[in-house]
This record gives C-alpha cells, structure tokens and sequence, in this order.
C-alpha cells in the first residue's frame, strides 16, 4: 500500500500552521498562502512518504528495529496501534531523557518490571505483606506505562519515527547524538533540517498522520515478509545441501548492545529524569 496525493488531500495533510508561526527553512515545502496558513505542497509530500517507506522497508527487511515516537493526544493512539501491526517498539506517553543515550540505564528498568512479573508468577508476591504488595503493583503500573511498549527492545533502534518533531525534540537530539537515523512528519513551524527523512505533512491532525503512517507501516511489513522468505529459502537451501542452520548470534549482540550503551557519555541533566524514574 503506498500513499497518494488525493489521500493526503482528504485527510488535510496540506494544512500547515498560520504564516507568523513558520519557519522559513520549510519554504521549499509550502505550496502557497491561503487567508494567513500555509499549504504544504502534497506533490513533495507524497515523494518523501517514497523514499522514507523505501528506507524504512529495507531496515525492516534486515531485522533491525524502528522506535516510532508520538506523546501528543492526536497521534498516539494510532501511533500505537500501527506500531503494534508491524511489532515495532513505541513510545506514546511521555519521552523520559536518556531514552537513547542513556539506554542501558532504562534496561535495568524494564529489567525491574521483569522481576516483578516474576514474583508475582512464582508466588514470592504472596508471602509479602499488603504494603509491599501496594509499593510494587504500583511501581509496576508505572513502569508498565512508560516503558511496556519497548519491553522487546534489547538494543539501540536503528531508526526512530516522529510525529512532530517539535514536541518530540529530546528525542530527535538523542538520536542525533548518537548516529541514529530520523524519520519525521515535519509541519511548517518546524525545522527539517534536523530530520534525515523528512515528511513535509500536517502533524495535528489524526487522519494525516494516520495516511502516512498506513504508507510507512505497509512498506515495513513488506520489509518484514521479505526478511522471511529470504530465512525460509536459506533454510531450505541449508536443508538440501546437508549443511546446518548458521547458529545464532543473540549472545553476542546483546552483549554488543550492552556495550555500545556503557560507553555512551550521558551528561546529568539528561540522565536526572531517567535515574528518578529508575528509582520511582
């Protein structure tokens, strides 16, 4: 499924933000004036749904993981859901500082949730007394919130998705800092600049976020279909020559993920929110 100018046209995707609030870098992006708003130019739009879907497949296609980011109430909800048909991690409330750069610190947090599942499993959370009980469940419930929807992701994204990178600004300078690629719906308040995949579109209004995101997450999941055809015919090929499954390297990428977080220098401000977070 790919998107098209007519879809973005329906959804109000061309409607950016009135004239006062933009930001000339986006010039080459705005079609016209019209009674003090801005158009976006669709045409540009549709293009650069392409080559974002186009980039996006292949880093699906080769097993790696895309963080999608959206707090802001018209786009998390679809967000969310669209991130879970392709089982990708998301972060849909709020964007704790050190997400990315402080990464191996959030970890040892959805390691912590991890524990808890755990007592509760094995019936250690019964033998504690009603306090305890309390202090946990709701520590659980926080962590759940903030961090249950990257529960699954054991490394560094290599690519994260914004919707409105305005609002989503830590998190486009986390990845900056760290030589992750950014993909974002870029209105006309903001800078496209900063974003490597930018998608010149109307970021407030849920059905253009919801166009793009059906063309995005359409090309990922072709990505992934792809990724399994390809396992199933070395498999198959392994299988006919007599030779064994090439074993798997889950060890020794963990351990590299653990590593590549070790030796990221996190300065204190950004680590602060994370660090209470941790010991919430």
């Amino acid at each position: 499924m790919r998107t098209n100018f007519e879809e973005l046209l329906e959804a109000g995707a061309h409607f950016g933000h009135l004239k006062r609030k933009w930001n000339p870098a986006m010039a080459p992006y705005i079609f016209m004036e019209r009674n003090g708003i801005h158009i976006i130019d669709l045409n540009k739009t549709v293009v650069k749904v392409e080559e974002a879907a186009e980039a996006l497949k292949n880093i699906a296609k080769s097993g790696r993981k895309i963080l999608f980011v959206a707090t802001k109430k018209q786009a998390k909800e679809v967000v969310a859901a669209k991130a879970q048909e392709v089982s990708m991690p998301y972060i849909t409330e709020r964007w704790a500082g050190g997400m990315l750069t402080n990464f191996f610190t959030i970890r040892k947090a959805i390691k912590k949730m991890s524990a808890f599942d755990k007592m509760m499993n094995d019936g250690t959370f019964d033998n504690i007394s009603k306090r305890e009980k309390l202090q946990i469940t709701r520590q659980r419930e926080k962590l759940e919130k903030n961090l249950g929807s990257i529960a699954d992701l054991t490394r560094l994204p290599s690519a994260i998705f914004v919707v409105d990178v305005m609002k989503e600004n830590i998190a486009v300078r986390e990845a900056q800092r760290l030589g992750i690629p950014v993909f974002g719906i870029v209105d006309t308040n903001s800078n496209p600049n900063e974003i490597d995949y930018v998608i010149p579109a109307n970021d407030d209004a849920t059905s253009s976020v919801e166009v793009i995101l059906n063309a995005v997450c359409a090309a990922i999941k072709e990505g992934l279909e792809e990724r399994k055809v390809e396992k199933a015919d070395e498999a198959a090929a392994a299988a006919q020559n007599g030779e064994a499954p090439a074993p798997k390297r889950q060890r020794a990428r963990k351990g590299g993920a653990k590593k590549e977080a070790e030796h990221v220098e996190v300065p204190a401000a950004e680590a602060t929110e994370t660090a209470t977070e941790e010991n919430a």
